[in-house]
């Protein structure tokens, strides 16, 4: 389901992403002027779910200010239950439109699912990981498989609420977020 904003707000990232590739940032993190524009409560169009990984800053990525992104972290970027708790809050409660699963390469959580044998709870993360890619051993192709899973499980989980979901890819060397439809 595409709702009437989604190529709107699609573009909106798109061409932040462009900015924050060639270095002209429209950002100007200033706590003075965050609590000015945040005051009255937040009304962000757009949920990025993405990996808790310290080198992805949507905010910083997409090139958007403070209460633009309504952000969700979990290593891998998966969806448990608390991460669909807040999708839902985001989706139901603040109206957000556009829900962006955001891998990246070089990722952590799928390197461990791929080459060790987790222990403790990261086995919670690395299992739900493994049924996304399967057999897939390219780390890459594994994050994209991953990203695409989770799109799909939030729709599923979600299909009561109308809101259009994406998924993409970060590359941490270049900079540039591509859109895996």
């Amino acid at each position: 389901m595409f709702l009437e904003n989604y190529d709107e707000l699609k573009m909106k990232l798109i061409e932040g992403n462009s900015r924050y590739v060639s270095g002209v940032s429209n950002l100007a993190f200033n706590s003075k002027k965050a609590a000015e524009l945040t005051l009255l409560g937040q009304k962000p169009k757009i949920v990025i779910l993405t990996c808790s990984d310290s080198r992805v800053i949507p905010e910083a990525i997409f090139d958007m200010p403070i209460g633009e992104l309504f952000v969700i972290r979990c290593a891998g970027n998966i969806v448990g239950d608390m991460e669909l708790a807040s999708l839902e809050y985001a989706v139901a409660h603040l109206k957000a439109e556009l829900v962006v699963v955001l891998a990246h390469t070089h990722c952590g959580a799928i390197h461990s699912t791929i080459h060790d044998k987790p222990h403790g709870y990261i086995k919670n993360i690395t299992k739900r990981i493994k049924e996304n890619i399967l057999t897939e051993t390219n780390e890459f192709n594994a994050c994209v498989l991953n990203a695409t899973r989770e799109k799909e499980r939030i729709k599923k989980c979600l299909k009561n609420y109308e809101f259009d979901v994406a998924s993409a890819i970060y590359d941490i060397e270049r900079g540039e977020v591509t859109f895996l439809e």
